[in-house]
């Protein structure tokens, strides 16, 4: 390894530096968001049969600030479009272990980027079906289809005009999200909110089982707090903006799930819809909420604003992720054809379409099996790789220029790791082998792929 790494490369210089504060803060909060807390909530109530649940919550935002801080230190030192395959690369050496990494994180991104963006896509079709009560299984694969459709077709354009639309999308989702805590607490009843079941803070292996899957719908939840890392050739002063935008997102956005989830379960009692999966009340869980209020036909309008808040985490994801093949192609590390720039708009087109349309295929799976899947995939290379890429750029390029720096390092990495540990090993075990195997898979594919173009570690000369 070079105990200097060369700059990263893969900068578009073509790529427009448009997203300030608002923007970038308006991406990640709107990825956030989304369809997260109006369809999970049932999800996270079933992980543990009761109010209690919501120690999920608590569990997944105490993994995600620090590692909150892993991404804003590696976003704000190497600021360009991919993020985590950056990071990654120079992280554990570009021609050696960070060719791996790098690699295998590609891989498994071919698979849970798009399942994260079809998770809105199923949500939505979800929702629909309050506002159309006979909507069939096929209708509603159909539905979700249509808004992967719709999704690519805005995001075929240049990043000025995204900019404008991601903030429009950002205040429908705060305007939403307000009107539900608003609502809440004006008809808030301690009783049903915090009516808990016998035993219902029994520490047992079943509970530490139920806390582990209530903490990776939490996480899902919180997931695109990072988003903006995606993107870093287009955002105006990164070093302060990515760390800034990281923190405030991740902040704001666990006081709204928190008021949210009170609000819900303060009015809906949640024996109604849990467990979840026999409970068709928890598809549009909301909905319902507001009808108890004002009645069907203002929930039916608030249906809508969900319904907008929803295509506005679609919209930000399908955005960030199809930048990240983009940036493995400029590089070498993927097909040539997705580093191309649109001739006159200059956005990485190809890549958009890829994403988008594998996107459209992940919706046709249940949301339950999108969202283990997602998460498992992702924990042992992306999160828990970031950490230890942190640590190995401290050692071998102490002088490369940091304009954040984790605070009280390195208590937060361990902190970090300590709780994607515990995520990863209180998963199902099918879904854990599911997340191994497809590492292993794609490793065997790497060594095939080293071996044909004669690269590490089949280069001696490396």
């Amino acid at each position: 390894m070079n105990a200097h790494p060369p700059p990263p490369t893969g900068d578009a210089p073509h790529l427009l530096r448009r997203f300030g504060m608002l923007q970038a803060t308006a991406l990640n909060m709107s990825n956030m968001i989304g369809i997260g807390p109006f369809i999970t909530i049932p999800l996270l109530m079933s992980a543990l049969g009761g109010p209690q649940s919501m120690l999920g919550w608590f569990a997944a935002i105490l993994i995600a600030i620090p590692d909150g801080m892993v991404w804003s230190e590696l976003g704000a030192a190497m600021p360009g479009s991919g993020g985590t395959y950056r990071y990654l690369r120079e992280g554990f050496g570009r021609e050696t272990w960070g060719r791996l990494m790098a690699f295998l994180f590609i891989w498994q991104f071919i698979i849970s980027g798009p399942l994260e963006i079809a998770s809105g896509y199923i949500g939505f079709s979800k929702y629909i079906g309050y506002v159309w009560p006979g909507m069939t299984s096929g209708q509603g694969l159909a539905v979700a289809a249509a808004l992967g459709a719709v999704n690519i077709l805005l995001l075929y354009r240049q990043i000025t005009a995204i900019g404008r639309i991601t903030v429009s999308l950002w205040i429908g989702t705060m305007l939403t999200t307000g009107a539900v805590i608003v609502t809440g607490a004006m008809h808030f009843d301690s009783k049903i909110a915090f009516d808990f079941p016998p035993g219902a803070f029994d520490f047992s292996i079943g509970f530490l089982l139920g806390l582990g899957a209530a903490s990776r719908v939490g996480i899902y939840d919180y997931l695109g707090y990072y988003d903006i890392c995606y993107i870093g050739d287009e955002v105006k002063d990164p070093g302060k903006v990515i760390p800034r935008s990281i923190i405030i997102s991740l902040v704001g956005v666990a006081l709204i799930y928190f008021a949210i989830n009170l609000s819900i379960i303060g009015v809906v009692p949640w024996r109604e819809f849990v467990p979840a999966d026999k409970n068709p009340k928890s598809d549009f869980i909301v909905s319902i909420f507001m009808e108890k209020i004002y009645g069907s036909n203002f929930a039916t309008f608030f249906t809508a604003m969900v319904l907008w808040t929803t295509f506005g985490s679609v919209f930000a994801l399908l955005l960030g992720y199809s930048r990240i093949p983009y940036a493995a192609a400029l590089d070498g590390y993927f097909f040539k054809v997705f580093g191309r720039l649109h001739p006159q708009k200059n956005f990485p087109h190809i890549s958009l379409l890829v994403m988008g349309l594998v996107s459209i295929v992940c919706s046709f799976f249940s949301l339950g099996m999108v969202i283990d899947a997602l998460i498992t995939t992702r924990i042992l290379i992306q999160f828990i790789g970031q950490i230890f890429a942190v640590m190995l750029l401290r050692k071998r390029a102490p002088d490369m220029p940091r304009p954040y720096r984790i605070w009280f390092y390195p208590i937060p990495n361990l902190v970090a790791l300590a709780g994607w540990i515990f995520v990863f090993a209180t998963s199902d075990v099918k879904v854990i082998l599911f997340g191994l195997g497809s590492l292993a898979l794609g490793g065997v594919f790497f060594l095939l792929w080293s071996k044909g173009t004669k690269r590490w570690p089949f280069d001696a000369s490396v």
